[in-house]
């Protein structure tokens, strides 16, 4: 039950990690910075603000980072209830972690192609951004099916309230449904956005689990035991 609680607290923690990292490089720095359709104000804004823009680097890279030690561990956490189940939470969130370490090669090379100031750097600058945020579109993909299994396995495990599994499993569909939407109706950025609010929810909910509670004691009696 010990190793169980601890595994889930590791688990909650890196999750952490990988939520204010992830808020920080994308909500935050890459906002102020990227400019779609504007090439010669997302150069300037790099330039001007190039301790930000580094900064956002180095957050995504943490998320790369956490992204795989959660994924990782939930698998460790959730292995005992499926593990198939479990290794495919591990598989999606690793796959995850390489999109978004693809997309953060994007971003530090637009940084020193801005910097470097060429005559064609704007125009690169803003390629490199656009190649950025179309692999965080299409990895939304990977990070919608990684709740899937992490919901099922949550109601299944016992290790959660069963409330929760439910809202990450639809979170993940509205996730996976999120994409389609911002690629088939590009006008439609509210749905888009819309359909990814019961995975926020979803997620934040289970960090908070996993930080305070762990899991529950008898869910945790049940695993040991067999």
């Amino acid at each position: 039950m010990t190793d169980v609680k601890h595994t889930a607290r590791i688990t909650g923690l890196a999750y952490l990690g990988l939520a204010v990292s992830g808020i920080l490089g994308f909500l935050v720095v890459r906002s102020q910075l990227y400019v779609p359709g504007d090439a010669a104000r997302t150069a300037a804004n790099l330039v001007a603000h190039e301790g930000l823009a580094r900064f956002g680097i180095v957050a995504d890279a943490v998320t790369v980072l956490t992204q795989a030690v959660t994924a990782v561990w939930f698998w460790r956490l959730f292995r005992p209830v499926h593990p198939v189940a479990a290794g495919s939470i591990a598989a999606f969130g690793l796959v995850n972690s390489v999109t978004i370490l693809v997309g953060t090669m994007f971003s530090a090379t637009a940084l020193d192609v801005a910097v470097r100031a060429a005559p064609a750097s704007a125009d690169q600058a803003l390629l490199l951004y656009d190649l950025n945020a179309a692999g965080t579109s299409l990895g939304g993909l990977f990070f919608g099916l990684w709740l899937l299994p992490m919901g099922w396995l949550a109601g299944r495990s016992g290790y959660m309230p069963r409330p929760l599994g439910w809202l990450l499993v639809g979170g993940g569909v509205g996730y996976v449904l999120s994409v389609v939407v911002a690629f088939l109706a590009p006008d439609s950025s509210g749905l888009a956005y819309a359909l990814t609010v019961p995975a926020t929810v979803g997620e934040l909910w289970m960090v908070g689990h996993l930080l305070v509670t762990g899991v529950t004691v008898r869910a945790s009696l049940k695993t040991a035991t067999g």
